[in-house]
């Protein structure tokens, strides 16, 4: 089980790495973190022409129907994958 102090800790050492992660990994940790913070997917999908929006709500709905501790467990291992 995955604590929210330990998610607050995973996010100060992914903003801390000295290469930032790919865009896709950036997209699956920011879905992590949306889904342990605000729970699913809420709205309606931006548009074509904001592709940095779109993305990042594509990246939280995939993370549609996980628990907040499945998602901070999520962006925890992943920051360890990265070496955060």
């Amino acid at each position: 089980m995955s604590t929210p102090e330990e998610l607050e800790a995973a996010t100060r050492r992914v903003n801390g790495l000295a290469k930032a992660p790919s865009t896709d990994d950036m997209l699956a940790l920011y879905g992590f973190f949306k889904q342990a913070n605000a729970g699913d997917a809420t709205g309606s999908r931006p548009g074509m022409l904001d592709i940095r929006g779109r993305a990042k709500f594509d990246a939280w709905a995939k993370c549609r129907g996980m628990t907040a501790d499945a998602a901070r467990a999520g962006y925890i291992a992943l920051a360890a994958k990265l070496g955060a």
